[in-house]
Protein backbone atom coordinates (compact mmCIF):
# COMPACT_ATOMS: atom_id res chain seq x y z
CA UNK A 1 0.00 0.00 0.00
CA UNK A 2 1.02 3.87 -0.93
CA UNK A 3 2.77 5.70 2.07
CA UNK A 4 0.47 8.59 2.96
CA UNK A 5 1.47 12.00 3.62
CA UNK A 6 1.73 12.82 7.26
CA UNK A 7 -0.38 16.43 7.52
CA UNK A 8 0.62 16.85 10.86
CA UNK A 9 4.45 17.10 10.00
CA UNK A 10 3.70 19.59 7.02
CA UNK A 11 3.32 23.47 7.16
CA UNK A 12 2.99 25.90 4.63
CA UNK A 13 5.38 29.36 4.76
CA UNK A 14 4.34 32.00 3.06
CA UNK A 15 7.61 34.08 2.99
CA UNK A 16 7.01 37.88 2.88
CA UNK A 17 3.61 37.98 1.31
CA UNK A 18 2.59 41.45 0.09
CA UNK A 19 -1.46 41.16 0.55
CA UNK A 20 -3.60 39.39 3.28
CA UNK A 21 -6.40 38.42 0.80
CA UNK A 22 -3.83 36.25 -0.41
CA UNK A 23 -2.60 34.55 3.34
CA UNK A 24 -6.62 33.70 3.71
CA UNK A 25 -7.05 32.02 0.07
CA UNK A 26 -3.67 30.19 1.04
CA UNK A 27 -5.11 28.92 4.41
CA UNK A 28 -8.85 28.08 2.76
CA UNK A 29 -6.66 25.95 0.14
CA UNK A 30 -5.19 24.10 2.81
CA UNK A 31 -8.26 23.44 4.73
CA UNK A 32 -9.66 21.93 1.76
CA UNK A 33 -6.45 19.41 1.52
CA UNK A 34 -6.56 18.54 5.21
CA UNK A 35 -2.92 20.95 6.06
CA UNK A 36 -3.60 23.05 9.07
CA UNK A 37 -0.40 24.64 10.13
CA UNK A 38 0.23 27.53 8.12
CA UNK A 39 3.33 29.91 9.21
CA UNK A 40 4.20 33.26 7.71
CA UNK A 41 7.11 35.19 7.34
CA UNK A 42 7.42 39.32 7.35
CA UNK A 43 4.00 40.04 5.98
CA UNK A 44 3.70 43.44 4.10
CA UNK A 45 0.21 43.83 5.74
CA UNK A 46 -1.48 41.44 8.35
CA UNK A 47 -4.63 42.56 8.33
CA UNK A 48 -6.46 39.68 10.21
CA UNK A 49 -10.00 40.75 9.06
CA UNK A 50 -8.90 40.99 5.33
CA UNK A 51 -7.62 37.38 5.92
CA UNK A 52 -10.54 35.56 7.95
CA UNK A 53 -12.80 37.01 5.23
CA UNK A 54 -11.09 35.31 2.25
CA UNK A 55 -10.50 32.21 4.29
CA UNK A 56 -14.52 31.82 4.97
CA UNK A 57 -15.68 30.22 7.97
CA UNK A 58 -14.29 26.74 7.30
CA UNK A 59 -10.65 27.95 7.47
CA UNK A 60 -10.86 29.55 10.87
CA UNK A 61 -8.94 26.64 12.67
CA UNK A 62 -5.84 26.90 10.16
CA UNK A 63 -6.14 31.48 10.43
CA UNK A 64 -6.41 31.20 14.59
CA UNK A 65 -3.41 29.09 14.39
CA UNK A 66 -1.26 31.23 12.35
CA UNK A 67 2.59 31.57 13.51
CA UNK A 68 3.81 34.70 12.36
CA UNK A 69 7.69 35.21 12.47
CA UNK A 70 10.26 38.47 11.54
CA UNK A 71 13.22 36.02 9.69
CA UNK A 72 13.01 33.08 7.74
CA UNK A 73 15.75 31.25 9.53
CA UNK A 74 14.06 31.70 13.06
CA UNK A 75 10.63 29.98 11.45
CA UNK A 76 12.57 27.19 10.13
CA UNK A 77 14.78 26.23 13.05
CA UNK A 78 12.57 23.74 13.75
CA UNK A 79 12.03 21.77 10.76
CA UNK A 80 14.06 18.61 9.56
CA UNK A 81 13.43 18.95 5.52
CA UNK A 82 12.38 22.28 4.04
CA UNK A 83 11.07 22.65 0.10
CA UNK A 84 11.33 25.51 -1.55
CA UNK A 85 8.53 26.55 -4.64
CA UNK A 86 9.72 28.32 -7.74
CA UNK A 87 8.35 29.74 -10.90
CA UNK A 88 12.15 30.84 -12.21
CA UNK A 89 14.83 28.12 -13.30
CA UNK A 90 18.03 28.03 -13.83
CA UNK A 91 21.20 29.34 -12.00
CA UNK A 92 21.02 27.92 -8.13
CA UNK A 93 17.41 26.35 -9.44
CA UNK A 94 18.82 23.26 -10.86
CA UNK A 95 18.18 20.19 -9.71
CA UNK A 96 14.13 21.08 -9.67
CA UNK A 97 11.54 18.15 -8.78
CA UNK A 98 6.88 18.51 -9.95
CA UNK A 99 4.67 18.63 -7.31
CA UNK A 100 3.72 14.58 -8.00
CA UNK A 101 7.14 13.19 -7.52
CA UNK A 102 8.19 15.77 -4.70
CA UNK A 103 4.52 14.60 -2.64
CA UNK A 104 5.86 10.89 -2.99
CA UNK A 105 9.26 11.75 -1.61
CA UNK A 106 7.45 13.41 1.53
CA UNK A 107 5.09 11.04 1.96
CA UNK A 108 8.12 8.97 3.69
CA UNK A 109 9.83 12.21 4.90
CA UNK A 110 6.89 13.46 6.60
CA UNK A 111 6.44 10.05 8.76
CA UNK A 112 8.83 11.04 11.75
CA UNK A 113 10.38 14.87 10.60
CA UNK A 114 8.90 17.88 10.51
CA UNK A 115 9.00 19.61 6.75
CA UNK A 116 8.09 23.57 5.82
CA UNK A 117 6.89 24.07 2.28
CA UNK A 118 8.05 27.38 1.29
CA UNK A 119 5.81 30.10 -1.32
CA UNK A 120 7.53 33.78 -1.75
CA UNK A 121 5.89 37.14 -1.93
CA UNK A 122 3.42 37.32 -4.90
CA UNK A 123 5.84 39.72 -6.99
CA UNK A 124 9.25 38.08 -6.96
CA UNK A 125 9.08 34.54 -5.23
CA UNK A 126 11.79 33.43 -2.98
CA UNK A 127 14.77 34.91 -3.23
CA UNK A 128 18.37 32.88 -3.81
CA UNK A 129 18.86 33.23 0.18
CA UNK A 130 15.87 31.66 0.91
CA UNK A 131 16.31 28.76 -1.97
CA UNK A 132 19.63 27.90 -0.01
CA UNK A 133 17.80 27.03 2.89
CA UNK A 134 15.77 24.50 0.70
CA UNK A 135 16.46 20.75 0.52
CA UNK A 136 14.49 20.14 -2.48
CA UNK A 137 13.26 22.59 -5.25
CA UNK A 138 9.64 22.25 -6.66
CA UNK A 139 8.07 23.96 -9.86
CA UNK A 140 4.55 23.98 -11.15
CA UNK A 141 4.81 23.77 -14.56
CA UNK A 142 2.56 26.29 -16.52
CA UNK A 143 1.91 27.14 -20.30
CA UNK A 144 3.57 30.83 -21.29
CA UNK A 145 2.48 32.51 -18.50
CA UNK A 146 3.84 30.82 -15.73
CA UNK A 147 3.13 33.34 -12.75
CA UNK A 148 0.59 31.69 -10.49
CA UNK A 149 -1.11 33.39 -7.55
CA UNK A 150 0.84 32.42 -4.72
CA UNK A 151 -2.54 31.12 -2.89
CA UNK A 152 -3.28 28.96 -6.22
CA UNK A 153 0.35 27.68 -5.69
CA UNK A 154 -0.21 26.34 -2.17
CA UNK A 155 -3.71 24.76 -3.36
CA UNK A 156 -1.52 22.52 -6.56
CA UNK A 157 1.17 21.71 -3.72
CA UNK A 158 -1.43 20.70 -0.93
CA UNK A 159 -3.69 18.72 -3.83
CA UNK A 160 -0.51 16.73 -4.62
CA UNK A 161 0.16 16.14 -0.54
CA UNK A 162 -3.34 15.14 -0.42
CA UNK A 163 -3.40 12.55 -3.45
CA UNK A 164 0.31 11.06 -2.61
CA UNK A 165 -0.33 7.71 -0.86
CA UNK A 166 -4.13 7.41 -1.99
CA UNK A 167 -4.75 3.92 -2.80
CA UNK A 168 -5.58 3.94 -6.12
CA UNK A 169 -9.25 1.74 -6.88
CA UNK A 170 -8.48 -1.00 -8.83
CA UNK A 171 -8.87 -1.42 -12.11
CA UNK A 172 -11.80 -2.97 -13.29
CA UNK A 173 -10.84 -5.65 -15.72
CA UNK A 174 -13.39 -7.66 -17.53
CA UNK A 175 -13.15 -11.24 -18.68
CA UNK A 176 -11.15 -11.49 -21.55
CA UNK A 177 -12.01 -14.13 -24.07
CA UNK A 178 -9.92 -17.51 -23.62
CA UNK A 179 -7.68 -18.60 -26.47
CA UNK A 180 -10.17 -21.51 -27.22
CA UNK A 181 -12.74 -18.87 -27.67
CA UNK A 182 -10.68 -16.41 -29.61
CA UNK A 183 -9.67 -19.60 -31.94
CA UNK A 184 -13.22 -20.91 -32.43
CA UNK A 185 -14.24 -17.63 -33.56
CA UNK A 186 -11.54 -16.81 -35.89
CA UNK A 187 -12.09 -20.58 -37.36
CA UNK A 188 -15.67 -19.65 -37.95
CA UNK A 189 -14.87 -16.19 -39.65
CA UNK A 190 -12.68 -17.93 -42.10
CA UNK A 191 -15.45 -20.29 -42.92
CA UNK A 192 -17.74 -17.61 -43.19
CA UNK A 193 -15.91 -15.23 -44.90
CA UNK A 194 -14.27 -17.68 -47.42
CA UNK A 195 -17.81 -18.63 -48.16
CA UNK A 196 -19.41 -15.42 -48.84
CA UNK A 197 -16.14 -14.81 -51.31
CA UNK A 198 -14.94 -11.88 -49.05
CA UNK A 199 -11.84 -13.65 -48.88
CA UNK A 200 -9.82 -15.52 -51.07
CA UNK A 201 -9.91 -19.20 -50.63
CA UNK A 202 -6.35 -20.00 -51.75
CA UNK A 203 -4.95 -17.72 -49.22
CA UNK A 204 -7.15 -17.03 -46.45
CA UNK A 205 -4.83 -17.04 -43.46
CA UNK A 206 -3.42 -13.64 -44.92
CA UNK A 207 -6.94 -11.76 -44.29
CA UNK A 208 -7.23 -13.50 -41.42
CA UNK A 209 -3.86 -12.54 -40.22
CA UNK A 210 -5.12 -8.72 -40.16
CA UNK A 211 -8.34 -9.18 -38.61
CA UNK A 212 -6.74 -10.96 -36.07
CA UNK A 213 -4.06 -8.23 -35.71
CA UNK A 214 -6.94 -6.02 -35.52
CA UNK A 215 -8.95 -7.84 -32.89
CA UNK A 216 -6.16 -8.11 -30.77
CA UNK A 217 -5.75 -4.54 -30.06
CA UNK A 218 -9.33 -4.42 -28.89
CA UNK A 219 -8.93 -6.77 -26.64
CA UNK A 220 -12.32 -8.76 -26.72
CA UNK A 221 -14.24 -9.86 -23.96
CA UNK A 222 -15.99 -13.32 -24.27
CA UNK A 223 -19.57 -12.09 -24.53
CA UNK A 224 -18.00 -9.66 -27.45
CA UNK A 225 -16.73 -12.99 -29.00
CA UNK A 226 -20.00 -14.94 -28.57
CA UNK A 227 -21.76 -11.68 -30.35
CA UNK A 228 -19.25 -11.87 -33.40
CA UNK A 229 -20.12 -15.76 -33.46
CA UNK A 230 -23.54 -15.21 -33.35
CA UNK A 231 -23.38 -12.27 -36.53
CA UNK A 232 -21.72 -15.87 -37.78
CA UNK A 233 -24.24 -17.90 -37.30
CA UNK A 234 -26.96 -15.96 -38.80
CA UNK A 235 -25.02 -14.98 -41.63
CA UNK A 236 -24.59 -18.93 -42.28
CA UNK A 237 -28.08 -19.25 -41.57
CA UNK A 238 -29.04 -16.77 -44.33
CA UNK A 239 -26.66 -17.42 -46.54
CA UNK A 240 -28.23 -20.71 -46.30
CA UNK A 241 -31.68 -20.27 -46.90
CA UNK A 242 -30.73 -17.74 -49.67
CA UNK A 243 -29.10 -20.83 -51.75
CA UNK A 244 -31.92 -22.69 -50.44
CA UNK A 245 -34.77 -20.57 -52.17
CA UNK A 246 -32.42 -19.90 -55.71
CA UNK A 247 -32.19 -23.47 -56.20
CA UNK A 248 -35.51 -24.25 -55.42
CA UNK A 249 -36.35 -21.50 -58.10
CA UNK A 250 -34.25 -23.44 -60.60
CA UNK A 251 -31.79 -20.48 -60.51
CA UNK A 252 -28.39 -20.82 -60.92
CA UNK A 253 -26.11 -18.97 -57.93
CA UNK A 254 -22.91 -17.46 -58.85
CA UNK A 255 -20.82 -16.64 -55.70
CA UNK A 256 -19.45 -13.47 -56.61
CA UNK A 257 -22.69 -11.75 -57.08
CA UNK A 258 -24.35 -13.45 -54.34
CA UNK A 259 -23.62 -10.53 -51.74
CA UNK A 260 -24.82 -7.90 -54.61
CA UNK A 261 -28.39 -10.20 -54.43
CA UNK A 262 -28.57 -9.89 -50.75
CA UNK A 263 -28.06 -6.04 -51.01
CA UNK A 264 -30.55 -5.92 -53.40
CA UNK A 265 -33.12 -7.88 -51.45
CA UNK A 266 -32.97 -5.64 -48.26
CA UNK A 267 -33.09 -2.59 -50.44
CA UNK A 268 -36.58 -4.47 -52.00
CA UNK A 269 -35.06 -4.68 -55.33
Amino acid sequence: MPERVNPDNISIVMVRPRYPENIGAAARAMCNMGIKKLVVVAPANYDIEKIRKLATHAASEVVDQIEIFEQLREALSRYSYVVGTTARLGGERRSISSPQVAAKNLAAISRKNRIAILFGPEDRGLLNDDIRLCHEIVNIPASDFSSLNVSQAVLIICYELFLAGLEEKPKFVPRLATRHELDGMYDQLKEILVRINYINPENPDYWMNKLRLFFTRMELRASEVSIIRGICRQIDWYGRRFHKEDSAGNKKINKKDGLEKVNQQAEGG
